[in-house]
């Protein structure tokens, strides 16, 4: 039988040491700041600490080839450990595999030239320097990147941009950015009109207007303004009009990566559940053992094991260099709503202790709201795995290509 539900035990062994990591280095810390009320003084001199651990436990940029100094695992393998490390807060930050620079990097390895991979990748793999990834605008819809209006006019060798771009994650410190901007103003298709630039940001007429306070505070989602900001021609990535294809590029693998990391947060939330209905007594029995409550336990179980199946099986297709867009669009929308659910319900279960700030879930439940539209709204998903399907039964007179293609 070639179906494995299996990790080799070369891969269960590192799951087993990022957990181990976790509790030594990253869970000690994040108790400390949040007793201390930590602020970006000191939290920044802590992950350095928590970096220069993860060298020396030799789980350094797991998601990387071995020969830009990373751990050279595949997306199904990232499931295992980024799951682990995303049961806490820093872990991904840790091990230098956290968003967006893990899809950047991802994306400069792909596209990049051996002058950008030097100069922009090797110091982005070292932990040297943060990035950012500039698509998003406020005045378009963030879902259709053919409506950018940010524009780059060409004038000798330099390319000059204006635009605004806003929920730009990462930006405040970032080293440099990848920005699509528009170049093209006929093009043949709509997905041809934009290219990518690699934008250092300390040049002038990159402008952070402010870090956008969202409903759980802010966390360096950016607005900027861009004006007249000139850029060397070597400095496009890729070819040009090629950029709405190198977004999309990135954007697959990423989405699936934070599916990754919210099975890790939703699985969290479930343990938490468990725990607390094991532990609350009232009205004559304990929470465990009123069916109200093992309903909620149950859905939450039978969702999670869903999304586990959904993430490793969108992974293995990306490994096996086929087409899965389908599958990771069915997979960050199952994910992004299971996350929402189970953190809930868990919530529920704790009762006002859950929607306290005594425990982690109130600010899980604010964090996990962003992951319905982050990287397509539901909505978005939704039409594209209908269009889908409804072509592979045109195509073929059966929907099987669009349920994962898989051999029942």
């Amino acid at each position: 039988m070639a179906i494995d539900f299996t990790f080799p035990p070369e891969i269960d062994a590192i799951r087993y040491r990022v957990r181990e990591f976790l509790d030594l280095h990253v869970r000690p810390v994040e108790k400390r700041a949040e007793a201390e009320g930590w602020g970006r003084e000191q939290w920044i001199p802590a992950i350095i600490e928590m970096r220069h651990a993860a060298k020396e436990a030799g789980l350094w940029l797991p998601h990387m080839p071995k020969e830009w100094g990373g751990m050279g695992l595949s997306h199904v393998e990232m499931a295992a450990v980024s799951a682990e490390a995303a049961k806490t807060r820093m872990g991904p930050f840790a091990l230098n595999a956290q968003a967006p620079d893990e899809g950047n990097m991802h994306t400069l390895l792909h596209w990049g030239n051996d002058e950008q991979k030097e100069q922009y990748l090797r110091p982005l793999c070292e932990g040297k320097v943060r990035s950012c990834f500039a698509m998003t605008e406020p005045e378009v819809a963030g879902s259709d990147p053919t409506l950018i209006r940010t524009q780059a006019i060409q004038d000798g060798d330099e390319w000059v941009i204006n635009g605004h771009k806003w929920f730009i994650s990462g930006a405040r410190g970032a080293k440099f950015a990848i920005l699509i901007a528009r170049t093209e103003e006929d093009p043949e298709i709509p997905q041809a009109a934009n290219s990518a630039f690699i934008v250092d940001t300390d040049l002038p007429g990159w402008t952070i207007v402010r870090d956008i306070e969202t409903m759980s505070g802010s966390h360096n989602h950016c607005e900027i303004r861009i004006e007249d900001l000139r850029v060397h021609r070597s400095k496009m990535l890729g070819e040009r009009g090629q950029g709405h294809l190198l977004g999309q590029a990135r954007l697959g693998p990423a989405r699936l990566a934070h599916c990754m990391r919210w099975l890790g947060q939703a699985e969290v939330a479930l343990d938490m559940m468990v725990d607390r209905a094991l532990n609350r007594y009232s009205h004559g029995s304990l929470l465990a053992e009123k069916q109200g409550i093992q309903w909620m336990i149950a859905d939450s179980a039978i969702e999670l094991y869903q999304a586990k199946l959904m993430v490793l099986h969108a992974a293995y297709l990306i490994d096996r260099g086929v087409d899965f867009r389908g599958e990771v669009s069915m997979a960050k929308h199952f994910v992004a709503n299971t996350l929402w659910r189970i953190i809930d319900r868990a919530i529920q279960v704790h009762g006002a202790l859950g929607y306290s700030t005594d425990t982690p879930l109130a600010d899980m439940l604010k964090q996990a709201r962003w992951a319905r539209f982050a990287d397509g709204a539901d909505e978005i998903h939704m039409m594209r795995i209908a269009e889908r399907t409804i072509a592979a039964y045109r195509d073929e007179g059966t929907t099987r290509r669009a349920t994962g293609n898989l051999p029942l």
